[in-house]
């Protein structure tokens, strides 16, 4: 049983760090080929996957908090939907991210892993905070009254989680 002082919360490099290893692993485990891009702070991508003649970048996001922060450098004057516009249009057709959160994840258990297409991250987030959007992708949050978007819940689709369907069809289908 994981003791509460394995539950703190370590450094940003760590995480990222565990997630693209997590990340790396889980498509080697079903057959997926993974090449790992050298150096830190790889523009756009951290993996190359293949399968046959398929092959596609995977952007790998880490987080402990329950969300992932992606289009804060993109943010001017308020505007969340343009953020996420801005953000879409710097990645590739062919990139695809892996969320990794280890939120109240024990040391002995996985971390719960996501696939999906930068398309499908900026509809999420244009959805969120009850349609008004965000910065930030939050794997789960139900908005209190205090919010602009009381009352709603945010959630990562279903059809994200990282299993091997998940992942080869996104590779035959973009790759």
């Amino acid at each position: 049983m994981a003791k509460a002082a394995e539950q703190r919360e370590v450094g940003s490099w760590y995480i990222g760090v565990s997630a693209e290893a997590f990340a790396a692993a889980q498509f080697a485990r079903f057959g997926i080929n993974v090449s790992v891009q050298y150096g830190a702070n790889q523009p756009e991508y951290d993996l190359l996957i293949s399968q046959g003649d398929y092959m596609l970048k995977v952007s790998v996001k880490g987080s402990q908090d329950g969300s992932w922060g992606l289009t804060q450098g993109f943010m001017k004057d308020k505007d969340y939907h343009a953020a996420i516009d801005n953000w879409l249009k710097a990645h590739g057709e062919k990139t695809i991210f892996c969320l990794v959160q280890f939120k109240d994840v024990k040391s002995d258990e996985l971390p719960r892993m996501y696939l999906a297409t930068p398309k499908e991250i900026a509809e999420e987030m244009k959805k969120s905070r009850a349609g008004y959007g965000d910065t930030v992708l939050r794997e789960y949050k139900e908005w209190t009254s205090k919010s602009i978007a009381a009352g709603t819940v945010d959630e990562i689709p279903k059809e994200w989680v990282f299993d091997k369907k998940r992942a080869e069809e996104l590779l035959k289908s973009i790759g």
